[in-house]
């Protein structure tokens, strides 16, 4: 047999790995926690705040940035340059809350400091009410999205003995992806400042479906190979639909990862937290599907037949 027919007998390994990404993504997000008040930096799309984004005609000094925000009692605000092509001069300043007309003197005044781009100037305001509203769209979409999908396996999968089972770990392991990207926001917010925003959000959420999506082809797989031998012990039947499924799995999710590799090189910076965002939570939930969900799902049934047995 090959090493990858032994994927179940090395659970305890992967389950160890994950509790360690996981602990480091918790202690992360404490940290952040201590040093922001939130558990992740988080942008103007989850805040109160306004974000400015200008392009000079000419190079500026970030000072000169900051007196013009310090003029209108902003003391504090976020600035970034921006780099990439055409982004020549390009910044990003983030700060507190300011009305439309607070906005456009500011833009004015900006506008003093060195001619502005013209076309280029953009800016966002969020207020908290909307902030919090997205904040709890995003739980709520994805608390809906596991109700969803335990319930799908539950009548799909009726056929095969203790299917709340399947549905269950695939909810663990969908939560396990989840907290890994959010462990992820968290580091790097700390060491690259970097701020979770409605993108942010975006990649969370397809995570979720990708992992979903590989967690249901696995589970499938070992549905049929049940049918087929009824007397064959749950772990090798794992193994076997791992193996019977693992090509598929590598190639669909290769492809995307590549990609996403060649955007988060060649991209724009602006994008580029979205893209390895995306990038960790597909790595992740490839990873879960294999190494997490399955050789749960295992543990879980032997430990009820092992129960049986000795009741």
């Amino acid at each position: 047999m090959s090493f990858v027919y032994h994927i179940i007998e090395n659970r305890r390994r992967y389950f160890l790995f994950s509790a360690v990404l996981l602990g480091l993504g918790l202690a992360a997000m404490i940290a952040s926690l201590v040093s922001t008040g939130s558990p992740l930096r988080v942008g103007v799309d989850f805040r109160s705040g306004t974000r400015f984004e200008v392009q000079f005609e000419e190079a500026v000094d970030e000072g000169a940035i900051r007196d013009v925000f310090a003029d209108f009692g902003l003391t504090s605000p976020s600035i970034i340059a921006l780099r990439g092509t055409g982004l020549e001069n390009a910044w990003q300043i983030r700060g507190e809350f300011v009305a439309p007309e607070t906005a456009q003197d500011i833009l004015s005044a900006l506008g003093e400091v060195a001619p502005l781009r013209p076309g280029t100037s953009q800016v966002t305001s969020v207020s908290a009410s909307v902030g919090n509203e997205v904040t709890r769209a995003a739980i709520i979409a994805v608390i809906f999205s596991a109700i969803v999908v335990l319930f799908y396996i539950v009548i799909v999968f009726r056929q095969v003995p203790n299917t709340f089972r399947y549905g269950t770990t695939a909810v663990i392991a969908l939560v396990h992806d989840l907290l890994l990207v959010l462990g992820f926001g968290a580091i790097a917010g700390l060491v690259l400042g970097w701020e979770v925003d409605a993108l942010f959000l975006t990649a969370v959420l397809t995570v979720a479906g990708f992992s979903l999506q590989d967690t249901i082809v696995l589970f499938d797989r070992m549905r049929e190979n049940i049918a087929r031998r009824p007397f064959e012990k749950i772990d090798r039947i794992a193994n076997r639909s791992i193996v019977e499924t693992i090509h598929r799995s590598l190639v669909t999710q290769l492809n995307a990862m590549f990609v996403l590799v060649a955007i988060l090189l060649f991209g724009g910076v602006s994008i580029r937290p979205f893209i390895a965002t995306l990038f960790i939570g597909l790595l992740a939930g490839t990873y879960s599907s294999i190494f997490i969900a399955v050789p749960l799902l295992v543990t879980w049934e032997e430990r009820i037949l092992a129960r049986a047995r000795t009741a």
